[in-house]
């Protein structure tokens, strides 16, 4: 599958890093939907009581952390060249500390999140590594 220029849609990182960010968000929406059939988080939740104490300062940072995947969706379309493999390098890398650093918060993590976690942490080191080994800047049209 080629375009007019000559590349295929794989050799085209504007559309892959595009693509898995959006993959990678997607992972992030339903692993918290689901936990929020969790009857473990859905107690603390109602209760308070949760693993983890939430007040706005936590879910201002949360809001924050969010953001990030959510504008590299459009910065990965939008940014040229050198910016837009460096914005890849650094929120992916970022977001990997981020998911793994969630891991060891509250009383551990269930089944369902190791999973998600697992593609959600392959998913930025792949997002990371393409964007480092992609370094031909006529690719990035």
């Amino acid at each position: 599958m080629e375009n007019s220029n000559g590349l295929s849609l794989f050799e085209k990182p504007k559309s892959i890093l595009f693509t898995l960010w959006i993959f990678l968000m997607m992972n992030y929406l339903y692993c918290d939907v689901l936990g929020l059939f969790d009857p473990v988080i859905l107690k603390g939740i109602v209760s308070g009581d949760g693993a983890v104490q939430m007040d706005s300062g936590k879910l201002m940072a949360a809001a924050v952390l969010m953001e990030i995947p959510i504008v590299m969706i459009l910065l990965s379309r939008l940014l040229s060249y050198g910016a837009n493999r460096w914005a890849n390098i650094s929120a992916a890398l970022l977001m990997t500390l981020v998911q793994i650093g969630s891991l060891f918060v509250g009383s551990g993590p269930s089944n369902y999140y190791i999973f998600f976690s697992v593609i959600e942490i392959s998913c930025c080191i792949f997002i990371a590594w393409y964007a480092w080994t992609h370094n031909k800047k006529e690719q990035w049209i």
